[in-house]
């Protein structure tokens, strides 16, 4: 018995070596296996100088420590403890590029997203609609207009949350989309085209009246980037009114510019809700910063001040506190303290240029937030300093490459800066 046992011991021991189970696997030699890379973990190597690009803040009213970024390429950031540290909100969702992030005024865990940059820029990524949190940023739901592609503005009607307005610029590179001013008076269930132009023309930014929120001003742009260039305005451009909750509409012309319009940026004055600004890209050198003192009925060019790049810029911010006193985010940001007449550049000391985001305390206004190119600076003396949030780990990258020395090695990077 004790031979049977070794003889077929040793039977299977030949069997095993003359034809091998796996005879046609073959040894993974690939230096770039997941195994070789397993004890591995990603670190933040940057940025150092500058991050950014940074395109809109939502601040808590009630708490101006916790406030969201919105990133043209880097999703939307929050903090709680103004920026000592961040957390990212946006990462696992269908759109990395933003446009404009905002609070419900009723409820600061309300949040609502509009994707896809608000810029026409050759690098402008785009997104799948509006996004909405009830929970702070701890989780997102798609809520439509998926088709929008470039959202500018979120306002919410501070009467009824249920009621909201969306400006969509619609798609960069071609026509149709959805493009226009939306409205919902259900949370975003169902949506409705309340200012519809053309399939070549959006709506890129509105403002609401702080007494009346049926009153709305409304700014369409017409706009399509190609390889070669951008077409940055046409006919259909133009400022719109709406006295019904946007039911209907009213083109404004009085002291406007009459013909081929490009990009509008507009601010109504929550000091005076009759002053409405505008700032205005226009053929035959008719562009300019106007005013309107009597809700739109007439306007006056105020100056010929314009935006460096217009369908970069052409965001205006109404001081909380001085119906004459405005900011421009730009190249080199400006303010006026005389309704428009003049301008001056706020200091860039310290700190980067092309702006792109600005909010100010409305408690103490020589406090306040600017965003851009650069990334997130505070001031507390009304921008004669400024601290450079370098805690916020966000820059946009268009290439990273590395050099071949050894044994440790230099990474590079090419960025919007």
């Amino acid at each position: 018995m004790k031979i049977k046992i070794f003889t077929i011991l040793l039977l299977a021991l030949f069997s095993l070596s003359v034809f091998p189970q796996d005879k046609d696997k073959k040894e993974d030699k690939n230096p770039y296996k997941s195994e070789t890379f397993n004890g591995l973990k990603f670190r933040s190597i940057g940025p150092a100088a500058t991050s950014g690009r940074v395109v809109d803040f939502a601040v808590n009213p009630n708490n101006f420590n916790e406030y969201y970024v919105a990133v043209a390429c880097g999703n939307v950031w929050k903090t709680t403890n103004s920026g000592t540290t961040w957390d990212p909100i946006f990462d696992k969702y269908g759109s990395h590029s933003i446009g404009c992030v905002t609070l419900d005024p009723n409820n600061h865990n309300v949040v609502y997203v509009g994707t896809g940059e608000n810029n026409s820029q050759r690098s402008v990524s785009w997104g799948d609609g509006l996004y909405q949190s009830e929970d702070g940023g701890k989780s997102f739901k798609n809520i439509g207009l998926k088709k929008s592609e470039h959202i500018a503005k979120v306002l919410i009607d501070p009467r009824d949350s249920r009621v909201i307005y969306v400006a969509a610029q619609g798609p960069l590179w071609g026509p149709g989309g959805q493009r226009g001013l939306y409205k919902t008076t259900n949370y975003g269930t169902t949506w409705d085209s309340v200012l519809y132009i053309s399939p070549n023309t959006g709506v890129t930014d509105v403002v609401m009246d702080p007494r009346n929120p049926d009153v709305l001003y409304a700014a369409s742009y017409q706009r399509r980037r190609h390889v070669w260039t951008l077409l940055n305005g046409g006919p259909e451009g133009a400022i719109h009114k709406s006295t019904d909750g946007g039911k209907t509409w009213n083109k404004l012309t009085s002291g406007l510019p009459s013909g081929d319009v490009g990009r509008i940026g507009l601010a109504i004055s929550p000091v005076n809700p009759d002053y409405v600004y505008a700032i205005v890209e226009a053929a035959n050198d008719e562009s300019g910063f106007f005013r309107t003192t009597n809700r739109g009925a007439s306007w006056e060019k105020m100056s010929d001040f314009k935006s460096a790049s217009p369908q970069y810029y052409s965001e205006i911010f109404c001081d909380p506190k001085d119906v004459n006193k405005v900011y421009i985010p730009d190249t080199y940001s400006v303010i006026t303290y005389d309704g428009g007449k003049t301008f001056e550049r706020i200091s860039t000391k310290g700190r980067h240029v092309d702006d792109h985001a600005l909010w100010i305390n409305p408690t103490n206004t020589d406090h306040y937030l600017i965003g851009g190119d650069g990334g997130v600076y505070v001031t507390y003396d009304a921008g004669k300093n400024f601290s450079f949030k370098e805690t916020f780990p966000n820059l946009l990258v268009y290439r990273v490459s590395v050099d071949h020395f050894e044994q440790f090695y230099s990474v590079m990077r090419v960025t919007q800066e």
